[in-house]
């Protein structure tokens, strides 16, 4: 959700004053939510979903908080400009890592890794470039929408033993 939620914004589909909006929701369902589904995953012995889940959460607090500090203090907008492209790169290295994971899961897990990396390297290329930031934008709004459905996906079949598209194990490596 949250993701979608900044990329109406990177799409250009709403104005950038629906930021304080999205900044709420990263901290607290993106951020704080995803990182306490880690501790449980991690808890339940899932690696993969632990270190994932609180990976992300963390990056939402994270991004929080770069936000928060670039609104409250102008100075540090340019020079977070210039690390922002080698943090979103560094995001889409680790997100690449993940993806590999996902192989051996399912294609909801390997459709949301994939458009992620994607995401990141264009949100790299969009601190430089307007073109590349909406693509972005486009590339992470699907994201974000493959990982809604594949939240109910995985409900459905555990709730109500529906198997949608997507969540069938799949073995690629």
């Amino acid at each position: 959700m949250t993701t979608c939620m900044l990329m109406f914004v990177t799409t250009t589909w709403a104005e950038r004053t629906f930021i304080p909006t999205v900044m709420c929701y990263a901290m607290f369902y993106g951020g704080f939510g995803q990182f306490v589904a880690g501790v449980l995953e991690l808890i339940k012995g899932n690696t993969f979903g632990g270190t994932a889940f609180a990976s992300y959460g963390a990056f939402w607090m994270g991004w929080f908080l770069l936000e928060y500090l670039m609104i409250t203090n102008k100075a540090l907008f340019v020079t977070a400009q210039t690390g922002k492209t080698l943090w979103c790169g560094l995001w889409s290295f680790l997100t690449l890592g993940f993806f590999v994971v996902t192989c051996r899961k399912n294609g909801c897990l390997m459709t949301i890794f994939s458009t992620l990396v994607i995401t990141f390297a264009l949100l790299a290329g969009g601190m430089h470039s307007e073109k590349c930031e909406q693509a972005a934008g486009y590339f992470g709004f699907f994201c974000g929408s493959s990982a809604i459905y594949a939240a109910f996906a995985f409900l459905y079949k555990t709730e109500l033993g529906i198997s949608l598209p997507g969540v069938a194990p799949v073995h690629y490596i």
